[in-house]
Order: structure tokens, then C-alpha cells, then sequence
């Protein structure tokens, strides 16, 4: 039996929620963390990239390594929760968990130095930055080696959506990818008396929006959850002008990865044929962010069992398919892993509000449940799966 000091858990997230940090600029956020690793006797590294953090249980014993992740990175919300521990600074605010995240792994270090002479395999304590931002801290750890000589690896987010104990897990598709498109529309301007003389970009980039309506209604299979949204459109500059330019702007998300790139394509093709049939020129961007989660379906049936350990089955429950995206998947791309849920809501406290909310707070006094889940998945696999 172990010991997980929730108190420990919640000064460190009340510390770390005090000073929230974006993207990869976390020097606050990663001096916390190195502070406690170094006064646990945990060796760690920077060597994987800005504002990561990796430590190491057992180092030297590398025939088996699991790897434990949590994300360090806030949000650019300014807090309307009046608490002791409010954010310090201004637009900034610890709204998505992030700093339960690292507190609890932190809380799960601590237990796993207490017992490291009882481990049979190797732990790396993965902290990373930018969850959130446009470039992703997943995927600059993956790209700098970090799951290299990982063999699984779990990570766990907060959810709003489970009562403050409630666990839950998924396997397979769980969470969206993500990609962002921008689509540029280059036309010729002219008196709006005569507009015979000009190439409008903005009736182009219209008859583009409804087609992507159309398509994604009768060419992508109704069964699949995706949504390809345009969320802004900006063309001309005076009422009697035709427009030279337009841009469009929104999102891809989609479970499979096929379906994904079968939006991307048809996307490209709707804007190439509606530009190039009125004489415009025309350019699409649409980096992939993230991946879609895809849970390993033998770690899935592990970590369940560990849940069930800790939380009891009544409590583990089947996590719904969210179409938000998590860098988490990055990882996933390299080894077998899995992402789980911690329920975090009281409504008798009023800790109600989703994530991302200028209101959003979560049930501390569980936090210690998302600790003792991850040391109890390394003793229930640490001889190898």
C-alpha cells in the first residue's frame, strides 16, 4: 500500500494556478517543478525541448519504461472566480486544469520515489508545455526523442462532465484532430457599377462557404462525428467596390484520420474549381494541429482495471467521444497509450462550469485520486506488457 498527500497535491496546484503561463514560455511553472523534483531526489532533464521538464524513477533500469504525462500550459482567459489562490496575472488564468495536471503527477512522483527499490522498470515523468497553442509541446517532446525508449505511455485529464470521483476511460477514437485552414480568395477590383470589369473574390468565397455546406451533408458519411466549420469570412473595403480579396477561416475536426483528409481534399478541390471557373487566383493553408486520441485498446483494458483498483467499478464509467482535440495523441503516434478522465464536478460546491470558462473550478479534495491512478497502473504493468 502507498500513500498519495492530497494536500501536497493541492498547495502545489494552488501555487502553480497563482501564476498561469502560456505556450511554451512556463519559466515559473518549470521552476515549481524542478523544485520539487530535485528536493524528492528525482534526477530530470530540459534536454527535450523549452519549457519541458522529464524526470526519471529508476533511470537505469531499462529493459521496461513507462511514461507518465502531464500538461503545464494555461489559457489567455482572465479569471472571474474570486478564490486566495486567484490568477496574479492579468488574461491569464489556469482554466482547462493544466495546473491540476502537473500537481498530480508531481503528487504521483512523490509516492513513486517513496517505493522507487520496489519498481521493477523504469518512469518518466513527462511535463510538457503548449497543450493548448498552435504549436504543439507533444509534438516538439516526440520530435526531440522524448518517446524514444518509452514502451507505454498514460496521461489523464480533469473532466467536467463526471462527478468529483467518477473516473472514465475509452477505447479507440475518443477526441478529434484538429485543423485549422485558412482560405484565400484573389480577385480584381472595380467600380460596383461595372463589375463586368473585376473578378469578385467575395461572391467566390460565398458560393465556396455553401459548398462546403453541401458536401459535408451529402458526401461524408452522416455516422461520422467531424464538423468542418468556417468561422470567419472578410472580404472588400468599401460599399462600392467589388472585392479584390477574401479570406475565410475555421476548423477541421474529425475522429478518423481518413475522414480528415478526405474534408482537406474536397476542400482544396471545392475552392480550386469555384476560383479558377471566375479567372481568381486562390490559396488554402491547413496545418494539421493534432492527430485524433486513439486509445490502444489492450492499454485501454489495463488502465480500466487500475481505475476500477483505485475508484472501485461502480465508478469507472465509459468516456463519451469528445470532437475537442488533445496533443496527448502525439505521443500515441509513437507508442501505445491512453488518455483517461478524473471527474472534477460538485454541484454542491458549484463547481459546475465546463473547462475553458472565466469560471471554471474543480473539486480538489479528488485530486489525489488522479495520482494514486497513475502509481497504481506502474504497479499493476511494471514487469512488461
Amino acid at each position: 500500500m502507498f500513500t498519495i498527500d492530497n494536500d501536497y497535491i493541492v498547495a502545489i496546484r494552488r501555487e502553480i494556478h497563482e501564476y498561469p503561463e502560456t505556450g511554451f514560455d512556463l519559466p515559473k511553472t518549470v521552476a515549481v517543478v524542478e523544485r520539487e523534483l530535485a528536493a524528492m531526489g528525482i534526477p530530470y532533464t530540459e534536454k527535450y525541448g523549452k519549457g519541458s521538464v522529464v524526470g526519471y524513477i529508476n533511470p537505469d533500469k531499462d529493459s521496461f519504461t513507462i511514461g507518465l504525462r502531464a500538461d503545464m500550459d494555461a489559457l489567455d482567459i482572465t479569471e472571474k472566480v474570486d478564490v486566495p489562490y486567484k490568477s496574479k496575472i492579468d488574461g491569464k488564468m489556469h482554466a482547462c486544469g493544466h495546473d491540476a495536471h502537473t500537481a498530480v503527477l508531481l503528487g504521483a512522483a512523490k509516492a513513486l520515489k517513496g517505493m522507487e527499490s520496489q519498481i521493477n522498470c523504469r518512469v518518466k515523468l513527462i511535463f510538457q508545455p503548449s497543450e493548448e497553442g498552435m504549436d504543439k509541446g507533444a509534438e516538439m517532446l516526440c520530435k526531440n526523442g522524448v518517446m524514444d525508449d518509452v514502451d507505454v505511455i498514460i496521461g489523464q485529464h480533469i473532466e467536467t462532465l463526471f462527478d468529483a470521483g467518477k473516473m472514465g476511460v475509452r477505447s479507440g477514437f475518443a477526441q478529434a484532430s484538429s485543423r485549422n485552414f485558412k482560405i484565400e480568395v484573389f480577385g480584381e477590383s472595380t467600380h460596383a457599377t461595372t463589375p463586368q470589369e473585376g473578378i469578385d473574390a467575395l461572391g467566390i468565397a460565398v458560393r465556396i462557404y455553401n459548398d462546403i455546406q453541401h458536401f459535408m451533408i451529402r458526401e461524408v458519411d452522416p455516422f461520422e462525428k467531424c464538423v468542418c466549420s468556417v468561422g470567419s469570412l472578410h472580404a472588400g473595403k468599401g460599399q462600392n467596390n467589388i472585392a479584390d480579396y477574401a479570406e475565410m477561416v475555421g476548423t477541421i475536426r474529425a475522429l478518423d484520420m481518413k475522414v480528415d483528409n478526405f474534408i482537406i481534399d474536397r476542400l482544396e478541390r471545392t475552392v480550386k474549381n469555384r476560383a479558377e471557373e471566375a479567372g481568381a487566383k486562390w490559396k488554402v493553408t491547413a496545418p494539421l494541429k493534432t492527430p485524433s486520441v486513439n486509445n490502444d485498446p489492450q492499454i485501454t483494458k489495463l488502465v480500466r482495471n487500475t481505475l476500477e483498483k483505485v475508484v472501485g467499478k461502480e465508478n469507472v464509467a465509459e468516456m463519451t467521444i469528445k470532437l475537442g482535440a488533445e496533443d496527448f495523441s502525439h505521443y500515441q503516434l509513437k507508442k501505445p497509450g491512453v488518455l483517461f478522465r478524473l471527474g472534477v464536478r460538485n454541484q454542491e460546491k458549484g463547481f459546475v462550469n465546463d473547462t475553458h470558462s472565466a469560471y471554471f473550478q474543480l473539486d480538489e479534495d479528488v485530486l489525489h485520486l488522479g495520482s494514486r491512478a497513475f502509481v497504481q497502473f506502474v504497479l499493476d504493468n511494471m514487469n512488461g506488457i
